[in-house]
């Protein structure tokens, strides 16, 4: 009896439907059964089921004799199904990687509970993955099993068969069957949901939900979107059969509401001339099922509503009504509103546009002032990297300097105060381009700035280097991504200084950023806070954070692909920590050119992409677990032990270039695979006597300045105009930064049970 059987319905999908067998049959928890019913598809999925059969045993054919629509087909496939667990997945989408694994350390966890809800993400053809916005609903915190009743919230989740994971015998014993029509999901998860005596939540993404441009059941406009009526008619029978349900009956009506008015609303669904007939439908349903007396309630789940408060009682209103003119009216005066916005929008944009360039025109006339400075950082973004910290070092070294900020507003929270905050595209921020006579940014400043003489013009970088950049991506044209290399050496023509942190750097950037600078080999100034923080900062630090006392606090913060178009989490972080214990946690950060990250925070894994300071995680972190990201040459300055994931170097180097063989010249251990990541941190390796002499020579190499005063060096250099600079300390007499696991015996973690065929790295002490 295989402990998970997968039910896949195929039915017109030949162009997914590998993909899909493949995701489920490449799951590294390979005790299943997939059982894939071929709905008489007129198309080759048949054919695709059978090969698949032919080569894995896993696989069992249902081919049908007649279509039967998506519910009798997965009724079909539950009729074959032996396994103690039934998941449910369309044929075109996908489980993520180690999605049963995960699903099946939950169900242990817990006991084994009748219903098991895991998260989703919405996949988009652009590549985009957007996590289900009501996740929270998700949580692993409190009690597990329990009834829905102590997780009501539950019911705001969509409503479908494929995020949950459930107990065949429960589902037999019950007598649960999926419906035929359209909306089969909607009387078969809200009375499962309910009748279940014991549930548990998995906040992790198991399914990749694939938004299909054309093709998909909710975007075909047919007169069998009027099916839902009659799902609805099923659950409310369902109710009325089984007394002790009957308290459900004001949330499955608030639902039912929202439901029609879902369908009723979108464009694509019902077909012309049909809309009055299925309002007048809806009205009935409203005053058959409405129980008397039940509240409305004042809005719904802001993602449900698209941020409008009101929205939920203008649909109760309208459907209870039946107000079919009065709602399409409503429609298109908002149509014709937006429209109107947005025309008028443009016109205001464009004479706004054409004042600022007026005003920064007539700003550049006027004298420059001495003592401003504007600083900023990855274009827009809030006070970090060596601008924060350089900003920081104008303050308190130069303080008759007064010092400008520009970010975004949304990150106006992280400048400091006393720094003033400049919003870009405004009048002030052009007055401030045009006057200040420092500035200073780690990436272009925008390129309609017009240099001044007397300004002095500080490119800080972004760290050391290990992948290609500048001139050298000419021959990189999927990390280059169209740059224009003209206007790249435009920008470069105005530099006055380029900070570098060590002969490397400045090596490299001499030649792929050619020009009249002068470079300051000074070290990085945003790694001075590892040198000046202390014990009581790290504790604050991790306390901040959430991060339990005594636990292993590892930072995980990948580079960005450029051979790919958005971020795919290579590690399974949720299985990392199980399979390390309580002892551990996992601090991830995902990089910020990727407009939303894998994960959230969830259990031992949390989620501090959004946090304003990268040096403030690694001070609180006591391991880094990095691919290819330069934060490996700051953390090194902080003599702590970081692990290398190098599972992809060969299509990393390809795409975007290396400048050495990170294998080759490691700062501590490195991994190509998830298990050997785990046996690394099993086994002790990660803090070693040999990582910490790998450590030791990278430090060497790339952390030379890194003693804590390049802010100061940098100030003094530039703006006080002194040639007596502080001397460098050298890296073997710099006095660490203590971390939560520094007084921690040396000992291997031997208690962890390492996966299965893992061979053990002995350490060379």
């Amino acid at each position: 009896m295989p402990r998970f059987s997968v039910i896949v319905p195929a039915y017109q999908v030949q162009a997914y439907l590998h993909e899909c067998l493949e995701s489920v049959l490449s799951q590294s928890c390979p005790d299943l059964e997939l059982i894939v019913v071929d709905d008489c598809s007129p198309d080759a999925c048949g054919a695709i089921i059978d090969e698949f059969a032919a080569r894995d045993a896993r696989v069992r054919p249902v081919h049908l004799p007649q279509n039967v629509g998506l519910g009798p087909a997965r009724n079909a496939g539950v009729a074959h199904a032996s396994g103690d667990y039934l998941l449910f997945l369309d044929a075109d989408d996908t489980f993520t990687p180690h999605a049963l694994r995960s699903i099946a350390d939950r169900l242990k966890e817990t006991g084994d509970p009748e219903v098991l809800v895991f998260d989703y993400a919405r996949t988009y053809w652009t590549g985009e993955a957007v996590r289900n916005q009501v996740a929270r609903q998700l949580t692993e915190q409190g009690p597990a099993p329990f009834r829905l009743e102590d997780r009501p919230g539950l019911l705001r989740l969509l409503m479908v068969a494929w995020n949950k994971a459930y107990r065949r015998e429960f589902i037999e014993e019950k007598g649960f069957v999926f419906p035929p029509g359209y909306y089969e999901d909607t009387p078969w998860t809200y009375p499962v949901l309910m009748t279940a005596e014991s549930i548990a939540t998995l906040d992790r993404v198991c399914v990749h939900y694939r938004q299909r441009r054309q093709g998909s059941i909710l975007r075909t406009t047919s007169e069998r979107h009027f099916d839902v009526f009659e799902q609805y008619d099923r659950v409310f029978a369902q109710l009325d059969e089984r007394p002790e349900l009957a308290r459900w009956r004001p949330a499955l009506f608030h639902r039912m509401v929202h439901h029609l008015a879902i369908v009723y609303s979108r464009r694509d669904r019902l077909p012309h001339g049909s809309r009055a007939d299925f309002m007048r439908r809806a009205r009935a349903h409203y005053r058959r099922y409405r129980t008397p007396g039940a509240p409305l309630p004042p809005s719904l789940p802001a993602s449900l509503e698209r941020g409008n408060p009101h929205r939920c009682r203008i649909q109760h209103v309208l459907i209870r009504f039946g107000l079919h003119r009065t709602y399409r009216t409503l429609q298109l005066a908002s149509a014709l509103h937006r429209a109107t916005v947005r025309a008028a929008g443009g016109l205001l944009r464009g004479l706004r546009s054409a004042a600022l360039r007026c005003h920064y025109r007539v700003q550049r006339c006027l004298p420059l002032r001495a003592d401003r400075a504007v600083f900023t950082a990855y274009d827009g973004r809030g006070h970090s990297c060596n601008p924060g910290a350089l900003e920081s070092a104008f303050r308190d070294l130069a303080p008759h300097i007064r010092t400008a900020w520009i970010a975004r507003p949304e990150y106006h929270h992280t400048i400091p105060p006393g720094t003033r905050r400049l919003v870009p595209g405004t009048a002030a921020y052009w007055a401030a381009l045009a006057r200040s006579a420092y500035l200073v940014s780690n990436t272009d400043f925008d390129h309609r700035l017009v240099k001044r003489r007397g300004q002095v013009l500080i490119q800080t970088g972004q760290g050391t280097p290990l992948g290609h950049i500048g001139l050298d991506l000419q021959e990189r044209p999927a990390a280059a991504r169209g740059r224009d290399f003209a206007g790249l050496l435009r920008g470069v023509d105005q530099w006055d200084y380029v900070l570098s942190a060590n002969r490397h750097t400045t090596l490299i950037h001499e030649r792929v950023h050619p020009g009249r600078y002068t470079t300051l080999e000074y070290g990085n100034p945003r790694n001075d806070v590892f040198r000046t923080a202390t014990a009581a900062d790290v504790t604050r630090l991790r306390a901040s954070l959430g991060i339990p006392e005594g636990t292993v606090a590892i930072l995980y913060a990948p580079a960005h692909r450029d051979y790919r178009r958005s971020q795919r989490r290579s590690l399974d972080l949720e299985r990392i920590v199980r399979r390390l214990g309580p002892r551990f946690v996992v601090l991830t950060r995902s990089h910020h050119a990727y407009a939303a990250p894998p994960a959230g925070t969830c259990g031992r894994v949390l989620d501090v992409s959004d946090h304003p300071s990268v040096q403030s995680l690694c001070l609180a972190s006591d391991a880094l677990v990095t691919d290819y990201s330069s934060l490996m040459f700051d953390y090194a300055g902080l003599d702590r032990p970081i692990v290398i994931h190098a599972d992809d170097w060969e299509a990393y180097e390809a795409a975007r270039g290396t400048y050495f063989d990170l294998r080759s010249f490691p700062p501590g251990a490195v991994a190509r695979g998830e298990d050997e990541l785990i046996d690394i941190f099993a086994t002790g390796h990660w803090r070693g006597s040999r990582s910490a002499q790998l450590r030791s020579a990278f430090r060497e190499r790339f952390c030379a300045y890194d003693d804590g005063r390049a802010g100061e060096r940098v100030v003094r250099r530039v703006v006080l105009g002194e040639s007596d600079l502080p001397p460098v300390v050298p890296p073997a007499e710099r006095r660490p930064v203590p971390s939560a696991v520094a007084s921690m015996a040396r000992e291997p973690l031997a208690t962890i049970p390492l996966p299965t065929g893992t061979a053990v790295v002995a350490d060379s002490a």
